[in-house]
């Protein structure tokens, strides 16, 4: 029996690459390890390049380095993994059936080719260039790459005008970077709203607010149509809705996975238009393997292919890898789309499904939105959260959340994310053992308020509408009666346009004022309330009532001041 250590090749330098270099150099000493890397960094952490340019993180290199301060470069991954790592370095052609890799060397142009015993691809993605005029010139730049990072970072002029083209996770955290050095900007969409696919349009537009309120110009529904150009360097952006100044254009249109070498080699590609892998993440070639960015996962919550590009996910991937090289019994399960994101002072998260994903998935999917303070809320450092749970009606199953406030969301995200891990129902959620003391928490957690909320909803207890349901209804000239059962003082400070005032204290003597033949819509400052009030009349024999959720916190469109 030949004892002769394996060969493992390993395209790609970055997240799921080095991860899976360096899991796998623990587990089989004696394996001969090869990265090849296209370009000259490695395991550094994309993510956070919108921070860099913020002057959040003092310098671009620390990206690159490990928690102790050790770039980590070839030489670190030589002396301290014991892993070879080929940079400047491409692989142009997999021959399968003798297991080898050919490699060009960017800087001679000279080939070679590298035999294997397995394969890793982790060819990561790459930024969407749309073929438009002016793409090209000096001033345009996506980010994905420290070289990026480090050309945006030479044109940051205070006062300087950019355009950022995409509103999702990257175009945001660069309007707030840009803004932090100072410069003017602007932010175009396509779709009628940011963070599309991501966030329903009623919690996009606390988005929305927030940006205006910070300074950015926002563009939404307008496409870029031409980057125009003097000298060769960008001046202007022009849209269908206007020509704009800039001498920065960042593209953020998403990214599309690098999968031509797999493609090209035979390998199957996944409906999503990434490598299709088990949940071993091995390829259709039992000697290959693929992680990251160029590989399809599946959905959890339905198991249906999914592509959402992640650092996390690629970490993930490669240690999976790893262990399915060395015959350790991990595996992938999926993922459910958990993301995070900060705009300005506001937190953004969700994970699994959007009430309208869970739709088109087959489920029967019934949301509420419920806002809160994210702990006690008479500690000083309390700050508001908007909560929308999505549960299927018939098994009352977890499908998803969406939380957006100035309060603290990653830990319920990551709460909620957890327990749709697990297959949970809202009855088990609801009674979550969670911590709980006045500087973290309030003794019903915010999650716990969303999913009573809910469960009173799926009961029967009281119907409701969401501020998107309700403004679709006005706009549409339904004669509904908005009532506002807050304070007089609180009415005088804030109020929804049309709505009148009955106080809570006063409803119960006051309900023959109320007509019965219209659908009265109750609220308060956090419908806790309005959900009172709904009870009220019920009870008084009012059949057409809906409290509005998330009352005035979570009402996203015009209020009168004053």
């Amino acid at each position: 029996m030949s004892t002769e250590p394996r060969t493992i090749l390993i395209v790609g330098g970055v997240a799921a690459g080095m991860k899976t270099a360096s899991r796998l150099r623990r587990l089989d000493p004696q394996a001969r390890i090869t990265v090849i890397e296209r370009g000259r960094n490695l395991s550094y952490g994309a993510c956070a390049l919108p921070y860099v340019i913020a002057d959040e993180i003092a310098e671009l290199d620390e990206v690159r380095r490990t928690p102790n301060g050790t770039l980590r470069d070839e030489t670190f991954f030589a002396k301290v993994k014991g892993v070879e790592v080929l940079t400047g370095c491409e692989a142009v052609a997999i021959d399968r059936e003798r297991q080898q890799l050919r490699v060009r060397h960017l800087d001679d142009r000279r080939e070679e080719e590298r035999h294997y015993d397995q394969l890793v691809l982790a060819t990561g993605s790459r930024p969407i260039i749309p073929p438009l005029p002016g793409v090209e010139l000096e001033g345009v730049q996506p980010l994905k790459r420290v070289e990026d990072a480090a050309a945006i970072l030479d044109r940051l002029q205070p006062g300087a005008r950019a355009v950022i083209v995409g509103g999702g996770l990257i175009g945001l955290e660069m309007a707030e970077a840009l803004r932090a050095r100072q410069l003017e900007v602007r932010l175009l969409e396509m779709q009628p709203q940011v963070l599309s696919g991501i966030l329903d349009a009623d919690l996009a537009e606390q988005v929305h607010r927030t940006l205006r309120l910070n300074g950015v110009a926002l563009h939404l529904g307008e496409a870029l149509q031409a980057i125009e150009g003097e000298g060769g360097r960008a001046v202007r952006v022009r849209t269908a809705g206007g020509s704009y100044p800039a001498e920065l254009v960042i593209l953020s249109l998403g990214v599309k996975p690098n999968v031509e070498l797999a493609r090209e080699s035979g390998l199957e590609i996944g409906i999503s238009g990434a490598i299709a892998v088990n949940e071993h993440l091995q390829t259709s070639d039992p000697a290959i393997y693929a992680a990251g960015d160029c590989v399809e996962s599946r959905h959890l919550i339905n198991g249906n292919p999914f592509y959402l590009p992640l650092g996390s996910t690629a970490n993930k991937h490669g240690r999976v890898v790893a262990d399915s090289l060395c015959d350790r019994t991990t595996y992938f399960p999926g993922i459910l789309g958990s993301l995070l994101v900060k705009v300005f002072g506001l937190n953004v998260g969700r994970t699994g499904f959007s009430e309208q994903q869970a739709r088109e998935a087959g489920f029967e999917p019934v949301s509420i939105l419920a806002p809160s303070p994210d702990r006690v809320h008479s500690m000083p450092s309390a700050r508001p959260i908007l909560t929308r749970l999505t549960v299927d009606r018939a098994s009352r199953r977890l499908l998803g959340a969406q939380i957006v406030g100035p309060g603290e969301v990653a830990k319920r995200i990551d709460v909620v994310a957890t327990a749709l891990s697990f297959g949970a129902g809202l009855n088990r959620f609801a009674q979550l053992d969670l911590g709980y003391a006045p500087p973290f928490s309030g003794a019903m957690d915010p999650l716990h308020q969303a999913a009573n909320a809910l469960r009173n909803k799926l009961d029967g207890l009281a119907d409701s509408l969401s501020p998107l349901q309700l403004r679709q209804r006005l706009d549409a000239g339904e004669e509904l009666l908005l009532l506002d059962v807050r304070s007089p003082d609180e009415y005088a400070e804030v109020r929804i346009p049309g709505a009148i005032l009955l106080p809570l204290g006063r409803l119960r003597s006051g309900t023959a004022e109320l007509p019965k033949d219209r659908l009265i819509v109750p609220f308060c400052k956090i419908s806790l309330r309005g959900y009172e009030a709904t009870r009220i009349l019920l009870a008084a024999g009012f059949e057409k009532v809906a409290y509005l959720e998330g009352g005035i916190l979570g009402w996203p469109f015009e209020l009168e001041r004053g």
